[in-house]
């Protein structure tokens, strides 16, 4: 998602999440992607409330913004991207 999208003529930005040193490095290369660490787990809803928090403590979002979240299920695994949640920060 974060390579297909980050070709697009925006200035919105894009956030990888990923526990792989080596897959933030690659992202950071991409346009308007900015990579953070985030550990790995099973838990969807643990992984999205941690990439929220991650975003919001580094100042990349403020209470109330909305995100566009996409991730692969089942969770833990590679993969492609099949699923989709729009958040409003801090109403999670």
């Amino acid at each position: 998602m974060g390579k297909a999208s980050s070709g697009d003529d925006i200035d919105t930005p894009i956030f990888a999440m990923t526990p792989s040193i080596a897959t933030q490095r690659k992202v950071a290369l991409f346009r308007n992607v900015r990579a953070y660490n985030l550990d790995e787990s099973p838990d969807r809803e643990a992984v999205l409330a941690a990439a929220e928090k991650v975003l919001f403590d580094k100042g990349a979002v403020k209470r109330g913004d909305t995100l566009v979240v996409t991730w692969g299920e089942p969770m833990g695994q590679v993969g492609g991207t099949n699923a989709m949640k729009i958040v409003k920060v801090g109403e999670s």
